[in-house]
């Protein structure tokens, strides 16, 4: 897969009321008119599986693009809440390809995982509403990175 046809997604797992939805949706759909036909999705409540949701819903319009669920390890989902594990579950089996990144929970498999979604596409689409965590961390290892492009949210 080339880079240029690849985007990943990164957020918050608190979204906030200000998270636009059909921006996001509005991006998706800019990016896969321009070429884009892969999706790296973290699956971690919050934004990850609001962005996969959006491109499930999308492949009714475009069939031709994947989402691929990067887990950062096994039971990644044990400490969800029950409706988020059943959203989990659900988007996890409408994914085209699920690349488990560790082997077992350990410190850093979550920073694993974002890296390589960052490595694999040239774009990121991004929701971050804190100054610490995965998701900053994420956007701050794309840094002035020419080759990728950022959307915030």
């Amino acid at each position: 897969m080339a880079l240029e046809n690849c985007c990943a997604f990164t957020g918050n797992r608190n979204v906030k009321e200000d998270l636009n939805v059909n921006k996001l949706i509005e991006i998706i759909k800019g990016l896969i008119q321009n070429g884009v036909d892969t999706f790296y999705d973290g699956m971690a409540r919050g934004f990850d599986l609001i962005a996969a949701r959006c491109v499930i819903n999308l492949k009714k319009e475009f069939p031709n693009i994947k989402l691929i669920a990067c887990v950062p390890c096994p039971n990644q989902e044990k400490y969800f809440k029950e409706e988020d594990k059943k959203e989990y579950y659900d988007v996890l089996e409408k994914c085209d390809e699920v690349k488990i990144l560790s082997k077992h929970y350990h410190n850093g498999c979550m920073f694993i995982r974002n890296r390589y979604m960052v490595d694999n596409s040239k774009y990121l689409i991004a929701y971050n509403r804190t100054t610490d965590g995965g998701t900053e961390y994420t956007v701050n290892y794309v840094g002035d990175n020419e080759e990728k492009e950022v959307y915030m949210m």
